[in-house]
């Protein structure tokens, strides 16, 4: 039996794929618990539209980010530091200081966790964070720490 499946399904396959399987396992298992339907003509012409769909979504999602990615590089976020003597750092900024202060001021919303190789910045001048926008945009962001 052939069928279309509505959802990924461990060890059988993603969804939208038409898998064969056994007559019991599709009807018994898939079908019943509605992971899967029948494949049918109709069945697959909807598994294709929503696939379109799904590739027109993902190429918007792609220029929201690209014109993201220039506001954010058009940016320089400045964050005050006490410091001793000798020039070193007391305290440092955090990938989570540099999202707040994206939020707060700017009103742009970026995952803390897509911060690429990000550590707490403790040196005084420029750093340059890389953060991962969508897949395979990257976006450089400036923060400046400054002495007080």
């Amino acid at each position: 039996m052939k069928v279309v499946l509505l959802q990924d399904v461990k060890k059988v396959g993603k969804k939208g794929d038409i898998v064969k399987v056994s007559d019991g396992y599709g009807q018994n298992f898939l079908i019943k618990n509605k992971l899967a339907v029948k494949e049918t003509a109709t069945a697959k012409k909807i598994v294709d539209e929503q696939k379109e769909q799904e590739k027109l979504q993902d190429i918007e999602n792609k220029n929201k980010a690209l014109k993201l990615k220039e506001v954010i590089e058009g940016l320089t976020l400045e964050f005050v530091l006490k410091s001793g003597k000798d020039g070193k750092t007391f305290g440092s900024v955090s990938t989570k200081m540099v999202v707040d202060q994206l939020r707060d001021q700017y009103d742009i919303k970026v995952d803390k966790r897509k911060f690429i190789d990000a550590r707490p910045i403790g040196a005084l001048g420029y750093t340059n964070l890389k953060v991962e926008l969508y897949k395979g945009v990257i976006a450089t962001v400036k923060v400046h720490l400054i002495e007080k």
